[in-house]
């Protein structure tokens, strides 16, 4: 059992990061050269130990991709993956050598499923190929690793003699991977005891496991197997990798380093650069991380619920059990929605710049209220809608009054806005550079100004044809960026009312 008192220094956990190998495995995910070297680049900021870069032998473009990241990444162990074969071996060698750190990393599966219907080779076979292959590594290079996998399938006896005589084959490494993701935390954890107190030259070599998360536990057995005397651990951002994916780097990370005192082991990563590493690995795969993903889902440091946001607005700790700033972020997320209270109500007011009587901030959130009953999450500029209203409808300067857009792909696109202002409406025409840039134009042309627009955005806020657009601009008036929102189920429409709302905060700002 772990305890939270104890005393001895802190031991090192070696992250060796498959990313680039078994992540990519992930299906439909693809990198090229390019996006790899860019990866490795930022894998070696955030601190990883080892590498994998790739499997040189499976492809021309994975050579190539392993020997650059050879070539130009400093740091990092870089490791490429091969089969007990010694084309395999040979081919690797070629691709890592040109590292200042190197490694080879040989894989032989030993359960008997694997054997008979995979490898179709006796038990006794599969010992002297594993053997064989790292002797072979060895004379090419020093740091060999060995693979046994499906490990946790295998049979133990069995698994005891493959490792003991890799190991004095010359074997640096032996990793016992979950292949399959079919092992639990605590039969997982015996496997790795049994091997430290059967085998009698296991202290010779750095022993390391490689967990799958087909049931959604490879963070949990990988942390077991350090409890029980791993010191390297095999993961991926993201938790990308073949089927339902490997352990998560960034799970794995925080673990040990929120739960310091309890596990006494630490990383040489740099926690800061997890979010931003992420994201970059999220980009270039093109594999989106779902929202409620530990550590680095969108929801990881969000809050919604009035309770939780009461908590987190007095004290982060009552509900954060580390901080967003550690990870990279620059704070948490307090989500407006149907389940918020008064009190974040009030705080995001406050942030806003509004300034109410009591009877002005029920009416207020009485109204927020009801509109989160609408829709999902209630933003900023929703917030200010429900303000302003409240304040005075007059503070709208300039209102939509009627707009008609001419435009196809073989005509010049035209625009003619109707505005309204003190009861007066003003009238302007225009053409640009599609039904949008028209419109904007004639508004400017009413208004006799011309704005600076520095950001554009449109999102479906519903779904089906009828579905509501949601325009959002910012404008850039002397410094200072005035956000205006826009809702219509014509997205031209959205767009104008979007314009002009950020154009009237300009107008009432000066006023």
């Amino acid at each position: 059992m772990l305890s939270e008192t104890k005393s001895r220094d802190c031991q090192g956990i070696i992250i060796f990061d498959t990313t680039l190998r078994d992540g990519e495995q992930s299906p439909g995910a693809s990198l090229n050269t390019k996006q790899k070297l860019e990866i490795a680049q930022q894998l070696s900021i955030l601190g990883v130990d080892v590498i994998e870069a790739g499997f040189p032998v499976s492809s021309d473009g994975d050579f190539e991709a392993v020997s650059l990241v050879a070539k130009k990444i400093k740091g990092p162990v870089i490791c490429g993956l091969a089969r007990a074969l010694k084309n395999d071996i040979d081919v690797c060698f070629d691709a890592v050598k040109h590292a200042k750190k190197n490694r080879i990393h040989i894989f032989l599966a030993t359960s008997p499923i694997h054997m008979k219907y995979k490898l179709k080779m006796s038990p006794e076979d599969v010992f002297q190929k594993a053997v064989d292959a790292v002797k072979y590594a060895k004379n090419k290079i020093s740091d060999v690793e060995f693979s046994a996998e499906d490990a946790s399938r295998s049979e133990l006896d069995f698994l005891c003699r493959v490792v003991e005589g890799v190991i004095d084959a010359g074997a640096t490494t032996v990793n016992i991977p979950d292949t399959v993701g079919y092992s639990v935390p605590s039969e997982f954890g015996e496997i790795i005891s049994k091997l430290f107190s059967r085998v009698p030259n296991i202290h010779k070599a750095v022993i390391s496991v490689h967990c799958h998360n087909d049931l959604g536990l490879a963070t949990a057995n990988s942390l077991s197997a350090v409890i029980n005397g791993v010191r390297q651990i095999e993961c991926t951002m993201n938790g990308l990798g073949e089927r339902a994916g490997n352990a998560s780097l960034e799970e794995i990370v925080m673990c040990l380093h929120t739960r310091k005192k309890l596990f006494n082991f630490e990383t040489n990563i740099k926690t800061t650069e997890i979010s931003k590493t992420s994201k970059l690995v999220s980009s270039l795969t093109g594999m989106m991380i779902q929202q409620n993903k530990a550590i680095v889902g969108g929801n990881a440091f969000a809050h919604e619920a009035g309770i939780h946001q009461h908590g987190v607005l007095a004290k982060a700790q009552t509900y954060e059990i580390m901080t967003p700033q550690s990870i990279g972020l620059k704070s948490s997320s307090i989500v407006l929605g149907k389940h918020s209270g008064r009190h974040a109500f009030e705080k995001k007011m406050a942030e806003l710049g509004f300034k109410l009587t009591d009877k002005e901030f029920e009416k207020a959130f009485s109204d927020f209220k009801a509109l989160a009953d609408k829709k999902k999450n209630v933003y900023d500029e929703d917030i200010e809608a429900i303000i302003e209203n409240e304040l005075a409808e007059e503070k709208q300067i300039y209102e939509l009054s009627d707009i008609f857009i001419s435009s196809g792909s073989s005509v010049k696109p035209i625009a003619k806005i109707k505005l309204k202002k003190d009861k007066k409406l003003f009238f302007a025409e225009e053409s640009g550079d599609g039904p949008v840039d028209s419109s904007y134009k004639a508004i400017e042309k009413i208004i006799g100004q011309k704005f600076k627009l520095v950001d554009y955005s449109l999102k479906s806020v519903s779904i089906g044809k009828d579905a509501v657009g949601e325009a959002i601009v910012k404008i850039e008036h002397k410094g200072e960026i005035f956000v205006g929102r826009g809702t219509s189920t014509d997205i031209i429409e959205a767009s104008v009312k979007a314009y002009l709302s950020a154009i009237n905060r300009i107008l009432r700002n000066k006023k």
